[in-house]
């Protein structure tokens, strides 16, 4: 499932924008992204553009839920809201001065399209199951590379325990809607538009409910917290999206499902390059110049690393499967590690003596005429990136 676009890009508003120009905007998208309005073969299209301009009309036009997006972003809606949820109360119907009431125009067109956002459960969203649901959980990287059973809350709808999901009282029936007669749908005109209208009286279900559970309302649902053990697999890295079947809304035809997409943590020694991993070790410029062996942290413990005689500075030596598992299962990344050398800053008069004598060995000019340089800020030049 794609990452959703910012509400204020897809209304083309800036983050400051009035209502009234959020109202203006959605107005003239929303004409053109009629699918009514459209050739034949952009109606698919048209119907996703239509369904995210409303999506995010419907946020902006609310204060509550406008102040809770501009402080938290998309996941501050989605872990307050349900899909339904975000739809209900907004005012289409003033977006063309159609009509009011449980019905208005735009809710008539969703209904027109085969989806339903107003929670109406009318018949065409009858057809389908429930909604997706997407939620993003952060992991460490040590368990993107080694995986885990990650536990996670979900606010979401569940059937009505108390009416079984039909939303009337028990021991109670729902009645032939008089309003439609049964079928769920009018036939209405509002201006250049006519449509096969949800009934508002029995918001498309051909039925009224005369006696409503108290429990739900007559939703046949309430919205609980559901929490669920996900897998996550060895590999994965941000924007990772891992579906669960069956973990989504509850719908007339069973459940949408469940989208989890993972964001890793920053790490305070590793940095990831696709599956390889790079980190630091700092060495002596001693062991630099003669070699030897270092400690290095890696993802499963510290390993022994050899470093060659003569190692230069900001070389970088590799660890090989040290790193990252291939999400697709082709193997494993290397750990790449970035060679410092260190030089030190002071000097005892053995060691400088020792140093000098070095220098005096390799033909190294020391002294203290200005015009002379050191054998220490040779070194220091050597060793050390400009």
């Amino acid at each position: 499932m794609p990452s959703k676009r910012d509400y204020y890009e897809i209304l083309g508003v800036n983050r400051d924008a009035s209502l009234d120009d959020i109202k203006q905007n959605y107005r003239k998208l929303a004409l053109q992204y009629h699918p009514d309005r459209v050739p034949q073969e952009q109606k698919k299209e048209a119907e996703e553009k239509f369904k995210e301009i409303s999506e995010a009309y419907a946020v902006l036009s609310d204060q509550q839920k406008r102040a809770l997006y501009d402080q938290y972003g998309h996941s501050g809606i989605d872990q307050r809201y349900g899909y339904e949820d975000i739809f209900r109360g907004a005012d289409f119907s003033s977006i063309f001065g159609g009509g009011g009431g449980g019905s208005s125009i735009f809710e008539e067109l969703f209904g027109n399209l085969g989806f339903d956002i107003f929670g109406s459960g009318g018949r065409h969203a009858s057809r389908g199951r429930g909604r997706d649901l997407e939620i993003a959980v952060s992991i460490t990287l040590e368990e993107a590379a080694h995986g885990l059973d990650k536990s996670i809350s979900i606010p979401r709808y569940e059937a009505c325990e108390t009416c079984s999901g039909s939303g009337c009282k028990p021991g109670t029936k729902k009645t032939t809607c008089s309003h439609c007669r049964g079928s769920g749908r009018m036939v209405t005109s509002h201006g250049f538009f006519q449509l096969a209208q949800t009934c508002p009286k029995c918001r498309g279900q051909g039925q009224s409910i005369q006696s409503p559970c108290k429990d739900c309302d007559g939703e046949g649902k309430v919205r609980k917290i559901k929490e669920l053990k996900v897998k996550i697999v060895p590999g994965v890295d941000n924007g990772s999206t891992i579906r669960v079947k069956g973990e989504g809304e509850v719908g007339p035809n069973g459940r949408g499902d469940l989208y989890v997409v993972t964001e890793i943590k920053p790490h305070p020694i590793f940095e990831r390059q696709e599956n390889d991993i790079i980190t630091q070790v700092i060495i002596s410029f001693t062991k630099a110049i003669l070699g030897g062996q270092v400690t290095v942290p890696t993802l499963e413990g510290t390993v022994e690393m050899t470093i060659p005689a003569g190692t230069q500075p900001n070389k970088i030596l590799r660890l090989k499967n040290k790193g990252i598992p291939d999400l697709h299962g082709r193997g494993v990344g290397d750990e790449l590690v970035v060679v410092v050398v260190d030089i030190p800053t002071k000097l005892s008069k053995e060691q400088r003596n020792l140093l000098e004598e070095y220098a005096k060995i390799s033909d190294e000019v020391v002294g203290t005429d200005s015009n002379r340089e050191s054998f220490t800020e040779k070194v220091k030049k050597k060793f050390i990136r400009e």
